[in-house]
Protein backbone atom coordinates (compact mmCIF):
# COMPACT_ATOMS: atom_id res chain seq x y z
CA UNK A 1 0.00 0.00 0.00
CA UNK A 2 1.53 3.80 -0.99
CA UNK A 3 0.65 5.11 2.72
CA UNK A 4 2.64 2.07 4.50
CA UNK A 5 5.78 3.73 2.79
CA UNK A 6 5.28 6.97 3.94
CA UNK A 7 4.75 5.50 7.53
CA UNK A 8 7.24 5.24 10.35
CA UNK A 9 6.41 2.10 12.47
CA UNK A 10 8.41 3.03 15.33
CA UNK A 11 6.72 6.49 15.28
CA UNK A 12 2.94 4.75 15.31
CA UNK A 13 4.24 2.09 17.79
CA UNK A 14 5.32 4.96 20.35
CA UNK A 15 1.89 7.10 19.44
CA UNK A 16 -0.01 3.50 20.52
CA UNK A 17 1.96 3.96 24.09
CA UNK A 18 1.32 7.03 24.57
CA UNK A 19 -2.81 7.20 23.29
CA UNK A 20 -3.28 3.87 25.17
CA UNK A 21 -2.24 4.97 28.30
CA UNK A 22 -3.76 8.34 27.62
CA UNK A 23 -6.57 6.49 27.16
CA UNK A 24 -6.78 4.69 29.99
CA UNK A 25 -6.27 7.20 32.28
CA UNK A 26 -8.80 10.05 30.47
CA UNK A 27 -11.29 7.30 29.92
CA UNK A 28 -11.14 7.80 26.54
CA UNK A 29 -10.80 6.19 23.27
CA UNK A 30 -7.90 7.99 22.06
CA UNK A 31 -8.48 9.45 18.70
CA UNK A 32 -8.32 13.32 20.05
CA UNK A 33 -4.43 12.12 20.74
CA UNK A 34 -3.51 9.52 18.10
CA UNK A 35 -5.19 11.84 15.20
CA UNK A 36 -3.11 14.91 15.52
CA UNK A 37 -0.01 12.59 16.28
CA UNK A 38 0.04 10.25 13.00
CA UNK A 39 -0.39 13.19 11.05
CA UNK A 40 2.66 15.46 12.80
CA UNK A 41 5.00 12.33 13.90
CA UNK A 42 3.88 9.96 11.15
CA UNK A 43 2.96 11.93 8.22
CA UNK A 44 -0.14 9.84 8.02
CA UNK A 45 -2.78 11.99 5.68
CA UNK A 46 -5.65 13.23 7.89
CA UNK A 47 -8.95 10.83 6.71
CA UNK A 48 -6.59 7.77 7.34
CA UNK A 49 -5.41 9.60 10.60
CA UNK A 50 -8.88 10.12 12.04
CA UNK A 51 -10.28 6.54 11.33
CA UNK A 52 -7.16 4.48 11.88
CA UNK A 53 -6.64 4.79 15.49
CA UNK A 54 -10.54 3.52 16.33
CA UNK A 55 -9.95 -0.53 15.66
CA UNK A 56 -7.29 0.34 18.54
CA UNK A 57 -9.54 2.20 20.17
CA UNK A 58 -12.05 -1.10 21.02
CA UNK A 59 -8.98 -3.03 22.27
CA UNK A 60 -7.21 -0.08 24.60
CA UNK A 61 -10.88 1.11 25.90
CA UNK A 62 -11.96 -2.89 26.45
CA UNK A 63 -8.55 -3.51 28.10
CA UNK A 64 -8.73 -0.04 30.22
CA UNK A 65 -12.63 -1.06 31.12
CA UNK A 66 -11.21 -4.03 33.16
CA UNK A 67 -10.24 -2.21 35.66
CA UNK A 68 -12.83 0.58 36.35
CA UNK A 69 -14.98 -2.40 36.47
CA UNK A 70 -13.04 -3.77 39.36
CA UNK A 71 -13.42 -0.22 40.90
CA UNK A 72 -17.48 -0.87 40.07
CA UNK A 73 -17.67 2.81 38.74
CA UNK A 74 -19.73 1.57 36.38
CA UNK A 75 -23.59 3.08 35.82
CA UNK A 76 -25.18 0.14 33.73
CA UNK A 77 -28.36 2.74 32.81
CA UNK A 78 -26.46 5.47 31.69
CA UNK A 79 -24.13 3.18 29.22
CA UNK A 80 -27.69 1.33 28.11
CA UNK A 81 -28.96 4.53 27.13
CA UNK A 82 -25.75 5.70 25.57
CA UNK A 83 -25.09 2.59 23.47
CA UNK A 84 -28.69 2.36 21.85
CA UNK A 85 -28.71 5.48 20.67
CA UNK A 86 -25.36 6.68 20.61
CA UNK A 87 -24.91 3.86 18.22
CA UNK A 88 -26.90 4.15 14.96
CA UNK A 89 -26.01 8.22 15.26
CA UNK A 90 -22.18 7.04 14.80
CA UNK A 91 -23.12 5.41 11.84
CA UNK A 92 -25.16 8.13 10.08
CA UNK A 93 -22.06 10.73 11.05
CA UNK A 94 -19.82 8.41 9.45
CA UNK A 95 -21.82 7.84 6.77
CA UNK A 96 -22.32 11.80 6.30
CA UNK A 97 -18.28 12.38 6.62
CA UNK A 98 -17.79 10.85 2.99
CA UNK A 99 -18.41 14.14 1.98
CA UNK A 100 -16.41 16.50 3.77
CA UNK A 101 -12.93 17.19 3.17
CA UNK A 102 -10.23 15.24 5.84
CA UNK A 103 -8.86 18.70 6.69
CA UNK A 104 -12.03 20.13 7.64
CA UNK A 105 -12.90 17.22 9.19
CA UNK A 106 -9.30 17.35 11.58
CA UNK A 107 -10.15 21.13 12.16
CA UNK A 108 -13.37 20.51 13.23
CA UNK A 109 -12.18 17.76 15.34
CA UNK A 110 -9.36 19.95 17.28
CA UNK A 111 -11.45 23.18 17.39
CA UNK A 112 -14.04 21.15 19.12
CA UNK A 113 -11.52 19.47 21.60
CA UNK A 114 -10.12 23.09 22.95
CA UNK A 115 -13.42 24.36 23.63
CA UNK A 116 -14.34 21.64 25.42
CA UNK A 117 -10.99 21.86 27.50
CA UNK A 118 -11.10 25.26 28.31
CA UNK A 119 -14.79 25.33 29.54
CA UNK A 120 -13.95 22.11 31.52
CA UNK A 121 -10.51 23.60 32.57
CA UNK A 122 -13.00 26.75 33.62
CA UNK A 123 -15.35 24.46 35.55
CA UNK A 124 -13.01 22.56 37.37
CA UNK A 125 -10.24 25.68 38.86
CA UNK A 126 -13.58 27.64 39.69
CA UNK A 127 -15.21 24.92 42.45
CA UNK A 128 -13.32 24.59 45.63
CA UNK A 129 -14.44 20.95 46.65
CA UNK A 130 -13.84 17.87 44.97
CA UNK A 131 -16.51 16.80 42.35
CA UNK A 132 -16.93 13.67 44.53
CA UNK A 133 -18.32 15.23 47.37
CA UNK A 134 -21.18 16.60 45.30
CA UNK A 135 -24.60 14.96 45.49
CA UNK A 136 -26.04 12.76 42.74
CA UNK A 137 -28.76 14.31 40.37
CA UNK A 138 -31.77 13.69 40.42
CA UNK A 139 -33.01 11.03 38.23
CA UNK A 140 -36.06 12.89 36.72
CA UNK A 141 -35.11 13.79 33.22
CA UNK A 142 -31.50 12.30 33.05
CA UNK A 143 -32.80 9.55 30.67
CA UNK A 144 -33.86 12.35 28.23
CA UNK A 145 -30.28 14.59 28.60
CA UNK A 146 -28.62 11.15 28.29
CA UNK A 147 -30.57 10.52 25.08
CA UNK A 148 -30.59 13.70 23.89
CA UNK A 149 -26.63 13.87 23.96
CA UNK A 150 -25.86 10.20 22.76
CA UNK A 151 -27.57 11.25 19.96
CA UNK A 152 -25.56 14.51 19.18
CA UNK A 153 -22.33 12.50 20.56
CA UNK A 154 -22.86 9.59 18.54
CA UNK A 155 -23.26 11.51 14.95
CA UNK A 156 -19.95 13.85 16.01
CA UNK A 157 -18.14 10.35 16.98
CA UNK A 158 -19.04 9.23 13.27
CA UNK A 159 -18.36 12.40 11.37
CA UNK A 160 -15.25 13.11 13.12
CA UNK A 161 -14.17 9.53 13.47
CA UNK A 162 -13.58 9.77 17.03
CA UNK A 163 -14.32 6.85 19.70
CA UNK A 164 -16.85 9.92 21.57
CA UNK A 165 -15.02 9.20 25.14
CA UNK A 166 -13.95 12.85 25.10
CA UNK A 167 -17.39 13.75 24.49
CA UNK A 168 -19.30 11.49 26.81
CA UNK A 169 -17.20 12.26 29.77
CA UNK A 170 -17.51 16.07 29.31
CA UNK A 171 -20.99 16.05 29.74
CA UNK A 172 -21.53 13.48 32.43
CA UNK A 173 -19.05 15.46 34.22
CA UNK A 174 -20.89 19.24 33.41
CA UNK A 175 -24.64 18.16 33.01
CA UNK A 176 -25.33 14.78 35.18
CA UNK A 177 -22.38 16.16 37.68
CA UNK A 178 -20.55 12.82 38.11
CA UNK A 179 -17.50 12.35 39.89
CA UNK A 180 -14.89 12.07 37.31
CA UNK A 181 -13.47 8.86 37.79
CA UNK A 182 -17.16 7.29 37.88
CA UNK A 183 -17.34 9.49 34.20
CA UNK A 184 -13.99 8.37 32.75
CA UNK A 185 -14.97 4.44 33.81
CA UNK A 186 -18.73 4.93 31.69
CA UNK A 187 -17.62 7.23 28.84
CA UNK A 188 -14.47 4.65 28.21
CA UNK A 189 -16.71 1.46 28.24
CA UNK A 190 -19.24 3.86 25.79
CA UNK A 191 -16.29 4.43 23.51
CA UNK A 192 -15.47 0.79 22.99
CA UNK A 193 -19.08 0.78 22.15
CA UNK A 194 -19.40 3.31 19.58
CA UNK A 195 -15.84 2.57 18.14
CA UNK A 196 -17.10 -0.64 16.78
CA UNK A 197 -19.68 0.93 14.30
CA UNK A 198 -17.76 3.72 13.36
CA UNK A 199 -14.87 1.44 12.75
CA UNK A 200 -16.68 -0.68 10.67
CA UNK A 201 -18.24 2.46 8.52
CA UNK A 202 -14.91 3.97 7.95
CA UNK A 203 -13.62 0.46 6.55
CA UNK A 204 -16.49 0.19 4.13
CA UNK A 205 -15.81 4.15 3.24
CA UNK A 206 -12.00 3.08 3.08
CA UNK A 207 -10.81 5.48 5.82
CA UNK A 208 -8.63 3.03 7.87
CA UNK A 209 -5.47 1.52 7.16
CA UNK A 210 -4.82 -1.83 8.92
CA UNK A 211 -1.42 -1.65 9.28
CA UNK A 212 -1.70 1.51 11.21
CA UNK A 213 -4.56 -0.04 13.12
CA UNK A 214 -2.50 -3.23 14.12
CA UNK A 215 0.48 -1.38 15.33
CA UNK A 216 -1.67 0.71 17.71
CA UNK A 217 -3.60 -1.88 19.00
CA UNK A 218 -0.31 -3.55 20.40
CA UNK A 219 1.12 -1.32 21.80
CA UNK A 220 -2.03 0.50 23.33
CA UNK A 221 -3.80 -2.61 24.82
CA UNK A 222 -1.25 -2.96 27.87
CA UNK A 223 -0.50 0.24 28.42
CA UNK A 224 -3.78 1.49 28.53
CA UNK A 225 -4.47 -1.00 31.64
CA UNK A 226 -1.54 0.70 33.19
CA UNK A 227 -3.16 4.55 32.17
CA UNK A 228 -6.58 3.32 34.09
CA UNK A 229 -4.49 2.15 36.91
CA UNK A 230 -3.02 5.16 37.54
CA UNK A 231 -6.25 7.12 37.47
CA UNK A 232 -7.96 5.10 39.70
CA UNK A 233 -5.19 6.16 42.28
CA UNK A 234 -4.69 9.66 41.20
CA UNK A 235 -6.41 12.17 43.69
CA UNK A 236 -9.34 13.62 41.72
CA UNK A 237 -8.60 17.15 41.79
CA UNK A 238 -5.08 16.72 39.70
CA UNK A 239 -6.99 14.13 37.35
CA UNK A 240 -9.48 16.98 36.66
CA UNK A 241 -7.18 19.04 35.87
CA UNK A 242 -4.72 16.57 33.76
CA UNK A 243 -8.05 15.60 31.87
CA UNK A 244 -8.94 19.58 30.50
CA UNK A 245 -5.18 20.10 29.85
CA UNK A 246 -5.07 17.34 27.69
CA UNK A 247 -7.58 18.38 25.52
CA UNK A 248 -6.26 22.03 25.29
CA UNK A 249 -2.96 20.84 24.48
CA UNK A 250 -3.22 18.32 21.77
CA UNK A 251 -6.53 20.53 20.43
CA UNK A 252 -4.09 23.50 19.95
CA UNK A 253 -1.27 21.73 18.45
CA UNK A 254 -3.78 20.10 16.11
CA UNK A 255 -5.01 23.11 15.43
CA UNK A 256 -1.62 24.96 13.89
CA UNK A 257 -0.95 21.82 12.55
CA UNK A 258 -3.41 21.58 10.10
CA UNK A 259 -4.00 25.35 9.49
CA UNK A 260 0.05 25.18 8.41
CA UNK A 261 -1.00 23.05 6.06
CA UNK A 262 0.92 20.11 6.56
Amino acid sequence: MELLHQTQYLSVLLIGLVVGYLSGLLGKGGSAVSTPALQIFAGVNPFFALASPLPAAITSTISASSVYRKEKLFDKRVILLGGIFGVPATIAGAWISRFLPGKALMMMTAVFIVTLGFSLMYAFLKKKNDLEELPEPSAEGIDRKITIAALGIGFLSGLLANAGGVLFSSFFIKRLGMPIKKALACSIVLSAILSIPGALAHWWLGHIDWNIALLLSITALPSSYLGAKTAIKMKSPLLEKLFAGTLILFGLYDIIFTALGH
